[in-house]
């Protein structure tokens, strides 16, 4: 059994997340991670207004009775979000658990705590987790630049970033950004997290509800298999390689700097059309390098059931076997 701080804190079984995901994060897929011991996260703004998230989450706690929770990621827009409004949508809807992204989250934060709600929060920089842990996080779910969607503009990767947080860090913390499998998570732990925050590998599983042709695209893609857009606008997002992202890294690299300039190519409204249509290259998509470790398209259950196991068995037997052998060595 691997108990660490994490599970301890939000009462799962497995050290093992699985984050906000835009237009990933539903029931089907967030109540099949809970019930196969981990905790999974509804991506609120993948629902069109507050009423319809509070409908995933019924629609969620019909389907499980473990610990789930919301990620409610917050960013700079002409027209922001209700954000109030979905935030009573979560604490009315009686969630306790709030993964919270993106920039200033205290009101957030403090609204939450109010209300009982624990709160995770997501961020890509050491500076940025000390900030939500004084502004009252619960725990920090720390990004490396290996991760999908946005790794901020420091471009640490995770074998550092991880251990360098882990010295500073009080609160527990989740690892994420390249994880897949019991080896990573077992580097995890050894860099200092309490568990991992896997998004991209969730999405290759059976109850994610996206087509097949996205998963075979990331069960063939190796480690390579992606663009960081948005690098001229000081807001990089990593997304799987295809034609649209190579279209916009080609404009960025010939002189556009501007979103009108790839306004067209990055639309929310086309990457949806294109997903409902299966067609992996109209469209942007966020993946992460973890591509290269996926093999298979395993249920949830299946998926964790075989990292607790690898996990485990790395860290009794061949670690163990390790020790023992420089034990016998020094003897």
């Amino acid at each position: 059994m691997l108990k660490t701080r994490f599970t301890e804190a939000f009462g799962v079984e497995y050290p093992i997340a699985q984050g906000g995901m835009q237009w990933v994060g539903k029931a089907q897929l967030v109540a099949a991670v809970a019930n196969a011991g981990a905790l999974g996260f509804i991506t609120a703004l993948t629902q069109p207004t507050p009423e319809e998230l509070a409908n995933e989450i019924r629609r969620t706690r019909d389907l499980t009775d473990k610990p789930f929770g919301v990620n409610l990621t917050i960013l700079p827009t002409i027209n922001p979000p209700p954000y109030a409004e979905y935030r009573r949508a979560i604490i009315e809807g009686g969630v306790k658990i709030v993964e919270t992204a993106g920039y200033k989250p205290q009101e957030h934060i403090d609204d939450f705590k109010t209300h009982g709600v624990k709160v995770i929060h997501k961020c890509t920089a050491v500076r940025h987790a000390l900030s939500a842990e004084r502004m009252g996080a619960d725990a920090i779910s720390i990004d490396g630049f290996e991760c999908a969607g946005h790794p901020g503009e420091d471009d640490i990767p995770g074998l550092i970033l991880i251990p360098a947080a882990a010295d500073k860090v009080s609160v527990p913390m989740l690892a994420s950004g390249g994880f897949a499998d019991g080896r990573g998570l077992v580097a995890a732990l050894a860099l200092g997290a309490d568990g991992v925050n896997m998004g991209t590998r969730f999405c290759v599983t059976q109850e994610a509800q996206i087509p097949d042709s996205f998963k075979q695209r990331m069960v063939a893609n190796d480690e390579r298999q992606t663009d960081l857009i948005f690098r001229t606008l000081h807001n990089t997002a990593r997304v799987m390689k295809n034609k649209v992202s190579e279209e916009v890294v080609a404009i960025e690299r010939a002189g556009g700097a501007k979103f009108e300039d790839v306004q067209h190519l990055v639309a929310g409204k086309r990457g949806v059309a294109a997903m409902e249509r299966g067609d992996t290259d109209d469209g942007i998509w966020s993946a992460g390098m973890v591509q290269g470790l996926i093999h298979d398209v395993p249920t949830v259950k299946e998926l964790v059931d075989r990292i607790v196991a690898e996990a485990e068995e790395i860290i009794d037997r061949r670690l163990a076997r390790m020790v023992e052998r420089l034990a016998h060595a020094a003897a």
